[in-house]
């Protein structure tokens, strides 16, 4: 088991290309096209009851992303989940985890040819999950409409969950400096797209409301689970065409992500949304979603462990 703890404040365990390390410890060449270029994809998951939650939706994100970008996946999920299990081992007695899973093009010569890069890296990050503080349940964030917009489809499409992060590092900078603690973005058309690190929704006559895929955004995990515990709990979730005048019309609001689950707004850009509190709909499928989450997390016993 590793120190987790260390002199730069870094904590947890990473692995690095078959080998695993201290966070403080572990690198990777600067060659490596990840890191010159960006060219990359990941996936963040956390743990319930010690299993990484909607593991199998995560691996088939990953490989639909890095199919878009022609990245060879050199790995079965099994494989991958073993590798994710020696690093939740290594980062020590967790409570709960926090993983990410980054795959990029690999190390190579300064060129965008992918010949020159014949094998992908493959890193993940596992440290203690931090959960929200309670003062996010009980008095809900505030958010702001940033005017940074989503990547065009076109350019970088946002279906990718890719390593490069600016669009979504300039969103969440700009809502820091106007008092916000997320930022949310707005799509080439005008239309409202997603948060930088969350999808959104905004609840309207007891219907929780997120923008549609056609709105330019990742769909997020949590989002899509969000449409199943709905229907579980009574709630309708469904996907809409929204503007920014239609955050005038909001009765609550929330985001959800991997690592927030729902995380209820109660201010945007300075406005109360509703009553300025979380309100019945956003309680009521943040419990849904919490206890249906641990119900499914049962320990996985993987392939490549049977074989041994």
């Amino acid at each position: 088991m590793l120190d987790f703890f260390n002199g730069m404040g870094l904590r947890g365990a990473v692995y690095v290309n078959g080998t695993i390390a201290p966070a403080a410890e572990a690198a990777i060449s600067v060659y490596d096209h990840g890191f010159l270029y960006g060219e990359g994809v990941y996936e963040t998951l956390r743990t319930y009851n010690h299993v990484p939650f909607l593991y199998d939706g995560h691996c088939r994100r990953l490989r639909a992303s890095a199919g878009y970008i022609a990245l060879d996946v050199p790995f079965t999920d099994d494989e991958l989940f073993e590798r994710i299990s020696e690093t939740m081992i290594a980062a020590g007695d967790l409570h709960e985890a926090y993983i990410r899973v980054l795959l990029t093009r690999g190390i190579g010569e300064l060129t965008y040819d992918i010949v020159s890069t014949p094998a992908p890296s493959l890193v993940i990050i596992v440290k203690p999950l931090d959960e929200p503080p309670a003062r996010v349940y009980t008095d809900g964030i505030a958010i702001s409409l940033v005017p940074i917009l989503r990547n065009h489809p076109g350019s970088v499409n946002p279906i990718i969950k890719s390593n490069n992060l600016l669009n979504n590092a300039l969103a969440m900078q700009e809502a820091n400096r106007r008092g916000a603690e997320e930022g949310l973005m707005c799509n080439y058309r005008g239309e409202l797209s997603e948060c930088s690190q969350a999808n959104f929704f905004m609840v309207r006559e007891g219907v929780a409301l997120t923008p549609v895929s056609e709105a330019g955004l990742l769909e997020g995990l949590t989002r899509s689970f969000l449409f199943e515990v709905g229907r579980e709990v009574g709630i309708d979730v469904r996907g809409a065409t929204l503007h920014p005048e239609d955050l005038e019309t909001a009765d609550e609001a929330f985001i959800t992500s991997t690592t927030r689950e729902l995380s209820p707004v109660t201010r945007i850009d300075g406005r109360p949304i509703g009553t300025g509190r979380p309100g019945p709909v956003t309680i009521k499928l943040l419990e849904g979603y919490r206890r249906r989450a641990r119900a499914i997390t049962q320990p996985r016993v993987s392939e490549a462990s049977l074989r041994k």
